[in-house]
């Protein structure tokens, strides 16, 4: 197999691939959709059967894990693997007006995240590796940790009361890391389980804005493993995670 250089033209390809997901998105929503359930079944795979053909196009030699897409395990041997959410916080998109779902595009290659976008299509929004968002100013006071909305771990509203921390509960797992990497929140903490694409697009993302990206026990993020699950997630500024992992560390059973 030819392995392709990361470049430039695959940050650009992750981000005008999850904008353009979007915007389809955004269009099958604005139709009329009495059934809520078929309209997150007919999301999810329009958008993934977009950007699989996209990536089969322009990226042919290259690798797929999606979530909604049968797991081929040869890429477990490959060099380069595009990692896809094609529709993040499908429960949300469902609902009229909810604007925290969006498109998770990632490029694993030998061994590391290369390149990454996450589509905010409801928000208008695309952060992605291309243009990464410059860093932030100190954490604000008090901090402002996103959750969760349907499974927040209890460990969190612990570390909560003993901080003064405020939750702020969201869908998309994307949305979530977004919120952190634009300063509208100080970090994002999840446990009880995860899969690669739920975090692989934010981490790059968050990762290229210079953010701190781990699990809650400190241990780096992996991905392309053979069991795709990732337990829990700890974004934060870099010099807030070290608190954070400390003050998790004395919550956690």
């Amino acid at each position: 197999m030819t392995v392709l250089p990361t470049s430039a033209h695959d940050h650009e390809l992750a981000r005008d691939l999850a904008v353009a997901a979007g915007d389809r998105l955004l269009a099958l929503r604005s139709q009329q959709h009495a059934d809520a359930a078929a309209l997150r079944k007919a999301g999810d795979l329009s958008s993934h059967e977009f950007i699989c053909a996209e990536l089969a196009r322009l990226r042919p030699d290259d690798a797929v894990l999606s979530e909604e897409g049968k797991d081929n395990l040869a890429r477990l041997v490959a060099d380069r693997v595009w990692i896809v959410d094609p529709l993040d916080g499908t429960r949300e998109y469902g609902e009229p007006g909810r604007t925290d779902w969006a498109v998770h595009i990632a490029l694993w290659v030998d061994g590391e995240l290369a390149a990454g976008a996450v589509a905010l299509p409801a928000q208008g929004k695309v952060l992605s590796t291309a243009d990464p968002v410059p860093p932030r100013a100190a954490p604000s006071q008090p901090l402002r940790i996103v959750v969760s909305r349907t499974r927040p771990p209890e460990f969190v509203k612990a570390l909560a009361d003993q901080t003064g921390s405020v939750l702020i509960p969201m869908g998309s797992a994307g949305a979530k890391a977004a919120a952190v990497i634009t300063g509208d929140a100080d970090a994002y903490v999840h446990a009880g389980g995860q899969y690669e694409w739920d975090s692989a697009a934010p981490v790059a993302v968050a990762q290229a804005a210079g953010l701190h990206a781990s699990r809650i026990d400190g241990s780096a993020l992996r991905y392309n493993q053979a069991n795709p699950l990732v337990p829990d997630i700890l974004i934060s500024p870099a010099d807030l995670a070290p608190r954070l992992l400390e003050l998790i560390r004395k919550e956690l059973p």
